[in-house]
């Protein structure tokens, strides 16, 4: 590497470093973990006040954004003084390199974190995917779906839990919920909401004919505080079940899951993670304000891509992205227009290109 493409890359980083400082508003950042920190510091803050421990919470978060921009300005700042003293071609200028590369790749990591900003983004996700018409077809695509976000969550050290599974009669998945834990779980997965496109020669078809097949999912932050949403006994209808599916061995020995209609919007959620029948109720009526929150929150905005009716409708038109398997590969996001055409990397859970055009395509 020469020295004018170091000191490009190094005028490069600064010009990021000052565009993410004012994106995230680090001074303002810095006189609200003041504020907090001086709330805490009050005996009464931490006796009877509910908020304690999220605005404990908040403050941790805002702090660790904080120490990492500034640990970013310190490594370049760093970078340019090696710069300046090194010579060509010295110990210390393929040191330099080394580093700049390294910090090239973390800053790039950090500027999509920015753009994590919204109100929900650093919570838990929960993803439910459901099978499209196609019978065991877009079951299979379903179950090929589950394990590539299950791919996708290991690589970001994320933890996933399965609240719900219901297996097809002959393979595949028809529903599956989960729980996928970690710091901007829903900030990254949000992008992942919409109808998903299968076009492949099918397995499961004699005369080896291609087949189109979709799948739609759901993402919807877990949500912990109390949702002020009232739900009318009338309004819904609870069912009890045996479990299916993974979930060790109490599964089908007793009627511990659960399934909850709520008749004025047609949503029904189902949760079979919990041995207890109580506990089970607990987390799908927790799912279900989840929903209804974010319905409220769609039907307030003016420019809503997907409407009530498209996300019920599991075909073709209303998909996100298409992964076409035959006659040739590629996977391609309708939004952002991004294409890969190793789908096998696709398939593995390497998803952040598409995440990542459409994380910048919403801040634009």
């Amino acid at each position: 590497m020469e020295r004018y493409e170091i000191n490009n890359i190094l005028a490069n980083l600064t010009t990021s470093l000052i565009t993410i400082e004012k994106k995230i508003n680090i001074s303002e950042k810095q006189k609200e973990i003041s504020k907090l920190i001086k709330m805490m510091e009050d005996y009464s803050f931490w006796k009877g006040n509910v908020n304690s421990i999220n605005l404990a919470q908040e403050l941790h978060k805002l702090q660790e954004k904080v120490k990492l921009f500034l640990d970013f300005k310190k490594k370049i700042e760093d970078l340019v003084f090696l710069f300046d003293l090194s010579e060509d071609n010295s110990p210390d200028f393929f040191l330099l390199i080394k580093d700049l590369k390294q910090v090239v790749k973390e800053l790039k990591n950090f500027e999509i974190e920015t753009l994590l900003n919204q109100t929900y983004d650093q919570n838990n996700a929960i993803l439910i995917l459901h099978s499209g018409a196609g019978g065991t077809e877009s079951q299979d695509w379903c179950e090929i779906l589950f394990r590539m976000y299950q791919r996708y969550s290991q690589r970001k050290n994320f933890k996933i839990q399965i609240l719900y599974l219901n297996q097809g009669e002959e393979a595949g998945i028809k529903t599956v919920s989960l729980l996928i834990q970690g710091f901007y779980a829903y900030g990254y997965l949000k992008s992942e909401k919409g109808v998903h496109r299968l076009v492949r020669i099918s397995p499961f078809d004699s005369n080896s004919k291609r087949h189109t097949s979709f799948v739609s999912c759901e993402v919807l932050p877990e949500i912990n505080e109390d949702i002020k949403i009232d739900i009318k006994d009338e309004d819904i209808r609870i069912d009890v079940f045996r479990s299916s599916g993974a979930g060790g061995q109490h599964v089908n020995t007793t009627d511990s899951a659960v399934r909850i209609t709520h008749f004025p919007t047609g949503i029904v959620v189902n949760c079979q993670n919990e041995r207890s029948q109580i506990k089970n109720r607990e987390q799908a009526l927790r799912i279900l304000k989840t929903k209804l929150l974010q319905l409220a929150i769609e039907k307030k905005k003016e420019n809503e891509n997907i409407t009530k009716e498209e996300q019920k409708d599991i075909s073709w038109g209303h998909q996100i992205r298409s992964y076409i398997f035959h006659p040739y590969q590629m996977v391609k996001d309708h939004r952002t227009n991004c294409e890969i055409f190793q789908i096998d990397l696709v398939m593995d859970g390497y998803l952040d290109n598409f995440i990542n055009a459409f994380l910048k395509q919403q801040n634009n």
